[in-house]
């Protein structure tokens, strides 16, 4: 294989491992009890309706993979 065709290679290698590695999380959330039930969660439940906005959960998961991303970011200088 070409020397410049590596890059390429790796980058493949690590969209597939985070590809794979957001379908375990997806596949063990619903074994997480509080996810999707954290204070700021909207749900509103009428006959005939219901309705569901998790922004709870979202600040809390974009909080949790900005500092993921923040450390990984500091290993890579």
């Amino acid at each position: 294989m070409s020397q410049d065709m590596q890059p390429l290679g790796r980058g493949l290698i690590v969209m597939g491992a985070l590809v794979m590695l957001g379908g375990v999380l997806l596949m063990a959330a619903g074994k997480v009890p509080w996810l999707g039930r954290l204070p700021g969660d909207i749900r509103v439940e009428r006959p005939g309706f219901s309705f569901y906005f998790p922004i709870g959960t979202c600040i809390a998961l974009s909080a949790l993979m900005s500092l993921v991303a923040w450390i990984a970011g500091r290993f890579r200088q």
